[in-house]
């Protein structure tokens, strides 16, 4: 989509007239993030979270524990069962009642392992599209703006 500057000095941008260059930016990364997730890539990503979510329940939790485990802990687990590693890995867990809050716990079994690092691909996944969106819309949008309206 091409843009063209109107009277005084705003924007004309995929049949839009007057926008103000905050206005164009947002109209920018509206078709960057829409040609962005025309993948499946962003699918499996948020499955990956999905499926990392603490909604199983489950008894015999140690005291302390968060309550509940994940669709993908709980299958790795079966799939997994008799691999234990002679080191231990690092795996992180969400507090399923504060989503913000997450701790860092080791341990030597692989299906462990496993099915505490599916959700953390899927929003490292999602870390980066994030990333690629505020790149290609800025980049884009520094191409279509005047000299004073530019980011960077």
């Amino acid at each position: 989509m091409d843009t063209t500057e109107q009277f005084n000095g705003t924007y004309f941008y995929g049949g839009l007239t007057n926008l103000s260059a905050g206005e164009l930016y947002f109209w920018i990364m509206i078709d960057v993030t829409a040609e962005h997730f025309s993948g499946t890539k962003d699918i499996i990503a948020l499955v990956a979270i999905y499926l990392g979510q603490n909604t199983v329940d489950v008894s015999g939790k140690l005291n302390g524990a968060w309550k509940g485990t994940s669709y993908a802990s709980v299958y790795s687990r079966k799939l997994l069962r008799d691999y234990r590693l002679p080191f231990r890995l690092p795996t992180w867990i969400q507090n399923p009642k504060n989503p913000l809050q997450i701790k860092m716990l080791m341990t030597h079994k692989l299906g462990t392992f496993v099915g505490r690092t599916i959700p953390v691909l899927g929003w490292v996944i999602m870390a980066a599209d994030v990333a690629e969106i505020g790149w290609k819309t800025t980049a884009k949008y520094n191409l279509l703006a005047h000299k004073e309206d530019k980011i960077w």
